[in-house]
C-alpha cells in the first residue's frame, strides 16, 4: 500500500521553485549562476510599510486575527476596490488569507466537487492546474499563442463550456505572458460567461498595478452583471515589493465569501497579524507613491527586450505588464544543441542553467511546452550579463 495519498501523487512539484532551487544549488557549489526565475520585486518594501510592522509589533498585534481578517485591513481593501477599480463591496466580502494562492485555493475548494471542469486559458500561472487537481476538479485547457498575445476569444470560450463547467481561473496581467484583456476583450468575454450564471469567475489580479500601457480594468468593473458571480483575488506581493509577508485577498458575492471564511477556518485561519496591520498602510497609500518601482520595470522591460530580439531562435513580443517574458523557442525543440536533445522548453531551461549559468522557467507547467519564462526582476547588470550569456552561448552552439 503506497503510504501517500493518490491526491498527492496526481499533483506536480512547482517549476518555478525547482528551477530556483536548482539555480541556489549550483551557486552553492559555486557557479556564478544569474536567477530569472522567481516573481518577485527585487526592491525593499516601502519605509511607511516597514515601519507600520514596528508599530504593530509595538502595540503588541501578536493575538490570532478573525479569520477573514481584521476589520480595518478588510475595510481598507474594499476603499481600495472603490478608489482603484470603482467596485462596491462590504468588508464581510472580503477574505484575507495567506497570500493569493490560498485566497485561489478557497475558491476552488468551495465550488468545485469532483470531476467538475475548471477552465484555464493557456499559458497559466503553474500552481492553477495544481490547485484544481487538488480540489478535485479537471483542468480543461484553452490555447492561446505567440500569434493571439496569449489571449482566449469569445468563440473559444464558448466551445470549452460544458454541463460540467463550475469555474474559470485566469490572470490578467497574466503571469507568464505579460498580455493583459483590455477593456473590450472583457466586455466580450463577459458576454459569454453572463449566459452561464453557475460558472464561478476567478479573476488573479495580483498584478494590477503593473500594467504600462493603460489602467486595470477588472471584469467585474466592465460586466457589473457578473458580480454574483466571480471572485476577484489580489494581495500585496507584487505591487507593494512584499513577497514574503503572504498577505493576499478575495472580493466575492456573500455567499461565496462566506464559504472561503469557512475553509480557511478549518485550514490556517487568520493570516500573519504584524502583515495584516502592514497592509492596512499599504492599501490606504495612494498607488503613486509606489509607481517608482513600475517605471523601473518598464525600463528593464525595453532594455530586455532589445538585448532578446537578438538571440537566435527566439521570438519574442514586448510584454504589456507584468514584469516577465515568454519567447517562443520552437527552432530548438525535436534538435540536439551541443549533443543535448531539446524534447520541450524546460528541457531548454535546464539546457541554459548547464551551460549559460543562467536561470529561467520552462513553459511546461504553464501550458505552453514551446515557450520560457524570464523574470526581469533583477538588477540592469544581472539583465544585460544574463541576455549575453544566453546570445553567445546559443550562437556558439552546434545545433542539428
Amino acid at each position: 500500500m503506497n503510504r501517500l495519498s493518490d491526491r498527492l501523487n496526481r499533483m506536480s512539484y512547482s517549476q518555478t521553485f525547482v528551477m530556483s532551487n536548482k539555480a541556489r544549488e549550483l551557486k552553492a557549489a559555486g557557479k556564478d549562476i544569474i536567477s530569472l526565475t522567481l516573481g518577485e520585486p527585487d526592491f525593499d518594501v516601502p519605509a511607511n510599510i516597514k515601519q507600520a510592522a514596528h508599530t504593530a509589533i509595538d502595540e503588541n498585534y501578536s493575538h490570532y486575527s478573525p479569520v477573514p481578517g481584521f476589520l480595518e485591513l478588510r475595510q481598507a481593501v474594499v476603499t481600495k476596490l472603490k478608489r482603484d477599480n470603482n467596485l462596491d463591496y462590504k468588508p464581510t466580502q472580503i477574505c484575507v488569507s495567506n497570500g493569493a494562492k490560498q485566497s485561489i485555493i478557497n475558491v476552488l475548494l468551495a465550488v468545485v466537487n469532483e470531476g467538475d471542469e475548471v477552465i484555464l486559458p493557456v499559458p497559466y500561472w503553474v500552481s492553477y492546474e495544481e490547485m484544481v487537481k487538488l480540489a478535485g476538479g479537471k483542468s480543461v485547457f484553452i490555447k492561446t499563442s505567440h500569434e493571439t498575445d496569449f489571449k482566449i476569444t469569445p468563440k473559444q470560450l464558448e466551445e470549452a463550456i460544458t454541463p460540467k463547467t463550475k469555474a474559470i481561473l485566469y490572470s490578467s496581467p497574466c503571469n507568464p505572458s505579460g498580455s493583459y484583456y483590455t477593456e473590450e476583450e472583457l466586455r466580450a468575454i463577459g458576454e459569454v460567461l453572463a449566459k452561464h450564471p453557475h460558472i464561478t469567475i476567478i479573476s488573479d489580479e495580483i498584478y494590477e498595478y503593473i500594467n504600462y500601457e493603460s489602467k486595470h480594468k477588472s471584469i467585474v468593473e466592465v460586466c457589473p452583471e457578473l458580480y454574483d458571480q466571480t471572485a476577484i483575488i489580489n494581495g500585496v506581493s507584487k505591487g507593494y515589493a512584499m513577497t514574503g509577508w503572504r498577505i493576499g485577498y478575495s472580493a466575492a458575492p456573500e455567499w461565496l465569501a462566506k464559504a472561503c471564511d469557512k475553509i480557511q477556518g478549518q485550514i490556517t485561519s487568520g493570516a500573519n497579524t504584524v502583515a495584516q496591520r502592514a497592509s492596512i498602510t499599504a492599501l490606504e497609500a495612494d498607488p503613486k507613491e509606489y509607481h517608482y518601482m513600475i517605471e523601473e520595470f518598464k525600463k528593464r522591460r525595453d532594455l530586455v527586450f532589445e538585448l532578446m530580439k537578438d538571440i537566435k531562435g527566439f521570438q519574442v513580443a514586448l510584454p504589456k505588464s507584468a514584469f516577465y517574458f515568454f519567447p517562443d523557442i520552437s527552432y530548438y525543440i525535436g534538435k540536439k544543441v551541443n549533443g543535448t536533445l531539446i524534447n520541450d522548453s524546460d528541457d531548454f531551461a535546464m539546457f541554459l542553467l548547464e551551460n549559460a549559468y543562467v536561470a529561467s522557467v520552462g513553459g511546461v507547467s504553464f501550458g505552453s511546452p514551446e515557450c520560457i519564462r524570464f523574470s526581469y526582476a533583477a538588477s540592469e547588470e544581472e539583465l544585460r550579463e544574463s541576455m549575453k550569456r544566453i546570445k553567445n552561448c546559443l550562437s556558439a552552439a552546434e545545433i542539428v
